[in-house]
């Protein structure tokens, strides 16, 4: 199994500077290349300080300059926000800049918020349906002089410019939960990337079993990757994975409260939640933190990590987002890859 990290630029409050919060992040995807990780991973989001991440491809050709090994992944692009010729295009430039390092995630999108903003009255199926339609024909256009006719775009015979450098294109996966998309991924050889969010190592398995399930549907199709992405804290101490389990809980419920879409924003950040509100979320707690996420001292995330290797998880992405502090974030990584990855060597 191999093992990445998934990164965003996070912006807690407003007094953070946006020019150190990103290269604290530039910090810590320099840790995971020199440690040997196997990929970096940043998606794509808007008005959002919770991730700042307004074109992953940016990012990743930056990184491409500050690293050497890592492969560099979006993930995710938002389907609907692209038109094929535009990402087939832009993603083969990145590929050119980064030296054939790039790797393209793409998925539906997930916050309402995005979607009021960016394209109004979409709704989730509908993005679902637009990815169906996208991808296939990204990959098309990079094969060249391809016409599209479809239900969300229409052009005449194009190709993209320029064309990628790794052949015949870099490796797409499509970030999937219900047993469609699996099937949508798997049926086109597309590799899969997986979250079980704050739930436990029940939906871990069961994300496996729609991804087995869907490749023996389609047997003539070689089995593509399977990636498992986590949040992950590798503590100190007992004392330590405690309060990981606090500030991931912290963060669970601003992501719910962003996810519902029901709560004031200014400048691009959330109205704070009390205390009092975070305590009283009917299953977001600590104590759910500590027992679903990967949280806990080397020996423990060892373990839980075995148990997904044997499940048949190609690849362990490091969720780093977590609102913690540069300090901490740094700590639990350099943990992470001195003390866990070698157990997997």
């Amino acid at each position: 199994m191999k093992f990445s990290l998934f990164i965003h630029m996070e912006r807690v409050n407003p007094d953070e500077d946006q020019q150190q919060l990103y290269e604290e992040m530039m910090e810590l995807c320099r840790i995971a290349d020199e440690g040997g990780m196997h990929a970096i991973w940043s998606g794509e989001h808007h008005a959002m300080n919770f991730t700042i991440a307004p074109n992953p491809f940016l990012t990743l050709v930056d990184l491409a300059r500050r690293t050497k090994n890592v492969r560099l992944g979006t993930g995710t692009v938002m389907a609907p926000l692209w038109h094929p010729i535009r990402l087939a295009g832009e993603a083969a430039m990145a590929d050119i800049m980064t030296g054939g390092r790039l790797e393209i995630g793409v998925a539906r999108g997930a916050y309402m918020f995005e979607y009021e903003r960016m394209m109004p009255g979409l709704d989730a199926w509908t993005g679902g349906q637009m990815m169906r339609e996208l991808i296939p024909a990204v990959e098309k256009l990079w094969q060249g002089d391809y016409t599209h006719d479809g239900a969300f775009w229409k052009f005449p015979k194009s190709t993209s410019a320029p064309l990628p450098v790794q052949q015949p294109h870099p490796p797409i996966w499509v970030a999937a939960r219900d047993p469609n998309s699996h099937e949508f991924a798997v049926s086109h050889g597309y590799n899969v990337q997986v979250t079980p969010l704050h739930l436990d190592d029940e939906e871990v398995e069961t994300l496996m079993g729609r991804f087995t399930a869907a490749c023996e549907k389609f047997p003539e199709v070689p089995r593509p990757k399977i990636m498992l992405l986590r949040h992950t804290y590798v503590a100190a101490d007992e004392a330590d994975a405690r309060l990981g389990a606090v500030e991931v809980n912290r963060f669970y419920n601003y992501f719910g409260a962003w996810f519902k879409n029901e709560r004031e924003i200014s400048m691009g950040l959330i109205a704070p939640l009390t205390e009092e509100e975070i305590a009283a979320h009917p299953f977001y707690s600590p104590e759910a933190m500590r027992a679903n996420n990967v949280i806990g001292p080397v020996s423990e995330v060892i373990e839980r990590l075995k148990r997904y290797e044997e499940m048949g998880y190609d690849e362990y992405s490091f969720w780093i987002d977590t609102g913690m502090s540069f300090e901490r974030k740094k700590a639990s990584l350099e943990r992470f890859i001195r003390d866990v990855m070698p157990a997997f060597a």
